[in-house]
């Protein structure tokens, strides 16, 4: 496959992702300016965490009026796959690509840890080959993922299964002790009503090297590649 990672001004993990496409399951990735509007033919587009534009206003409310968003739409609309990380779920959310939104974290502090993440179905291409019994560790850096959506807006992504993650404890139990930031029903990850569109929070680009440890988030790459050879 040939991904795009676009790269906003102030985007700080988009050398993480490129690093585990290239390096760990070796594909090809070109790299997308803000500024572009050539998407070089990509089979997949990756919107990848930071703080675009210093979070200025709302986290992602300025990224996505940058001239590749326009383009990033279109292919999505167009059923192309996209994907965004931390930053990148927000700007997802912001340009109404996927719904809900983001507020402060509930104790208004940044949070940067460890979590333990829940896949809540295999219904995806990200979560294709996850097991939905194992708890899986992987790192979060955000101030503002305190995911929320109307009742309504709730009750039609649960209809069309479209919550792929919650966050949960070590044993795979979704509990309010294991919400970070105050998430309405501990949402980590969601997709949009076609599934072609996702967002999560957490980082699994920081979870995917044995070098770390930790491997835990290389399912997620290892279900995009998978499920799209297949």
């Amino acid at each position: 496959m040939k991904f795009g990672v676009v790269i906003f001004p102030g985007s700080n993990c988009d050398e993480d992702i490129i690093y585990v496409l290239e390096k760990i399951m070796g594909q090809g990735v070109v790299r997308l300016w803000h500024k572009d509007h050539d998407l070089q033919n990509v089979d997949f587009i990756i919107l990848p965490g930071g703080f675009s534009f210093g979070d200025y206003l709302r986290s992602g409310a300025i990224a996505k009026f940058s001239p590749i968003m326009q383009e990033v739409i279109h292919f999505a609309n167009k059923g192309g796959y996209v994907m965004g990380i931390c930053n990148g779920f927000q700007i997802l959310a912001e340009a109404g690509l996927v719904p809900g939104a983001f507020l402060h974290n509930s104790r208004r502090k940044f949070i940067c840890r460890n979590i333990y993440l829940k896949p809540e179905t295999t219904n995806s291409l990200i979560t294709s080959l996850l097991d939905t019994q194992k708890a899986l560790k992987i790192p979060i850096a955000h101030g503002e993922g305190n995911y929320f959506a109307s009742a309504d807006v709730l009750k039609k992504m649960k209809d069309h299964d479209q919550i792929l993650f919650r966050y949960c404890d070590e044993t795979g139990n979704v509990t309010p002790d294991s919400n970070p930031n105050g998430s309405l029903e501990n949402i980590a990850g969601i997709c949009n009503q076609t599934r072609n569109v996702f967002g999560l929070m957490p980082h699994p680009e920081r979870a995917s090297d044995a070098l770390l440890s930790n491997q835990d988030g290389l399912g997620i790459f290892e279900s995009i590649l998978q499920t799209v050879k297949a």
